[in-house]
């Protein structure tokens, strides 16, 4: 079974992507196993709970004091566990692929942001020891868009330019010094999709 997620700003067109990708393959009779990294982790409260905020567009976590950053570094130790476990199963009962919204590298680059917002010093470095224990994905992609652009989309991120500015800033530098995959998420929709399946070679 083959992982490919897809990573970015809120508004970057991840979701689009992934659902291109899921008919895609579909169409050709693979079976796919739809991801939400968010909706997965307990500390959303539970993926029924995250999934029902995500789609209703809930807000997201732009600030957190040291107690509450601590929980979610135990929250990812936790949740890498569950998705391992995840996999095997998934893989016994024949997936063909695992399409990732979002991605524990996602979650890393959150609590980094939030260390930053509380003052506090980096202790979660964004570099490859810190991604030992994440599972790494066949394909890992990062939509790079411009926030300002993300800002003037039908459905624009909620936790404004800000936000998306300095986020953007982590998410860049991570996906390089790991040497994962950027694509320009300035491009239309079927652009992007045209070189995500150009790297998958399907």
């Amino acid at each position: 079974m083959k992982i490919i997620s897809i990573s970015g700003l809120d508004g970057s067109g991840k979701s689009t992507q992934i659902e291109l990708l899921k008919e895609y393959f579909q169409a050709r009779g693979k079976k796919v196993f739809y991801f939400h990294a968010v909706a997965f982790s307990i500390a959303n409260r539970g993926a029924k709970r995250a999934t029902h905020n995500v789609k209703r567009g809930v807000k997201s976590v732009t600030t957190a004091n040291w107690l509450q950053i601590q929980l979610r570094k135990v929250a990812l130790l936790i949740d890498l566990l569950r998705f391992k476990k995840l996999l095997r199963k998934l893989e016994k009962t024949g997936y063909d692929y695992l399409l990732s919204d979002r991605y524990f590298y996602d979650s890393l680059i959150n609590i980094n942001y939030l260390e930053s917002k509380n003052h506090q010093p980096k202790s979660y470095q964004l570099k490859a020891k810190s991604c030992a224990s994440i599972p790494r994905p066949d394909f890992a992609f990062y939509l790079n868009a411009d926030p300002a652009k993300i800002m003037q989309r039908p459905r624009p991120a909620d936790q404004g330019i800000d936000y998306l500015i300095a986020k953007q800033k982590i998410l860049t530098r991570f996906f390089k010094e790991n040497n994962l995959l950027e694509i320009d998420g300035n491009k239309s929709q079927q652009e992007v999709f045209g070189e995500i399946l150009k790297v998958i070679g399907n």
